[in-house]
């Protein structure tokens, strides 16, 4: 029995009529993303929308303001998005009523990411010009920080997943030892690259509105380009650096089927010179901050794995200690391939 969030018939009813979209022709359920998100497509004689509903938690009035002022900047740019669509009485992005959210976009139609360089290299060109467009942009309303960068969550994360994994009866096959010395690698290849990275002086580098969730989930395609980039409520004040290698990461790591120990060590190096190459085309990438991408990337895959893991015992519907044990094989491969990977992109 599925658990996702609907909508009741008179709900829909009142937020539509808040809506001038023509005449209606169909509404159907758009099951992706949050099951506490509800979403709909609807068809009518004026286009394809999509309207959803805000999750609780992920509502907070002033969090949205910036998010939609950020992307309705964008639009103005011509950067693909999917434009949002305001109320008829006052043109309001977003509509609030009896203490929830909802959105209207239009509804683009695309593929999905196929793996392929040309894809890879027009997702890193798309990247850059985001970064480009928002570089001098100044946010009306106060926007998030913080990232996966130097994060003191991550150590309050590796200390609870032996409590977490306990509590849910995973340390039956495993030993405390064995669980122990993977937090150990973790924690030190965390501390090793932030330290790393530090050293470059990367808190003196400009801060600018960064997207925060650049993964090829986030992005349709129409012939191996971009077409529109999607969920922008992760956008936040950081250096451009953390985003782009994040980017590349996304793009050039290499998973596999729920059995974690199948998936390789090592990154695909064509996708992850194809990303960097795409972002250079449009803004130059420098050189310390190529230095800097592998060392980001390690400190990524460590945030990623250990922070729901600490939650939940799992990633996902993969078991937590076998998905932590792929994770060090790959920064293990990482650690061995640094300076490779930074000399590759420019040959």
């Amino acid at each position: 029995m599925s658990d996702r969030e609907k909508f009741s018939a008179e709900e829909l009813a009142i937020v539509m009529s808040h809506y001038d979209i023509g005449i209606i022709q169909s509404i159907k359920e758009f099951a992706r993303g949050s099951r506490k998100a509800p979403k709909l497509l609807v068809q009518s004689d004026k286009g394809e929308y999509l309207l959803k509903r805000r999750a609780k938690g992920k509502d907070d009035a002033f969090k949205v303001a910036f998010s939609h002022a950020m992307q309705l900047y964008l639009a103005s740019k011509q950067f693909p998005l999917p434009h949002l669509i305001g109320t008829k009485r006052d043109n309001n992005s977003m509509l609030q009523l009896h203490g929830t959210l909802y959105e209207l976009f239009e509804y683009i139609r695309g593929t999905s990411y196929d793996n392929s360089l040309e894809a890879t290299f027009d997702s890193g060109k798309i990247l850059a010009l985001y970064h480009k467009l928002l570089r001098d942009y100044t946010a009306e309303f106060e926007p998030p920080t913080g990232s996966y960068h130097n994060s003191r969550s991550i150590s309050t994360s590796i200390d609870q997943i032996p409590f977490t994994f306990t509590r849910l009866d995973r340390m039956r096959n495993i030993s405390e030892q064995q669980v122990s010395g993977t937090l150990g690698f973790l924690r030190d290849s965390y501390v090793q690259a932030c330290e790393k990275v530090n050293s470059t002086g990367l808190n003196d580098w400009p801060l600018q509105i960064v997207h925060c969730d650049w993964h090829p989930g986030n992005m349709l395609f129409r012939n191996r380009k971009v077409v529109a980039v999607i969920d922008y409520d992760a956008a936040r004040l950081q250096q451009r650096v953390i985003d782009l290698a994040n980017g590349v990461l996304q793009f050039s790591i290499l998973g596999g089927s729920d059995d974690p120990t199948t998936w390789p060590d090592y990154v695909d190096e064509s996708r992850f010179k194809r990303f960097i190459r795409g972002y250079d085309e449009v803004d130059v990438v420098s050189t310390a901050e190529l230095q800097v991408i592998p060392w980001l990337m390690i400190e990524a895959m460590v945030a990623e794995s250990v922070l729901p893991i600490a939650a939940t015992g799992s990633f996902g519907r993969i078991e937590g200690y076998g998905f932590l044990q792929m994770i060090e094989r790959k920064i293990r491969w990482v650690q061995e391939h640094l300076d490779h990977l930074i000399t590759s992109v420019a040959q």
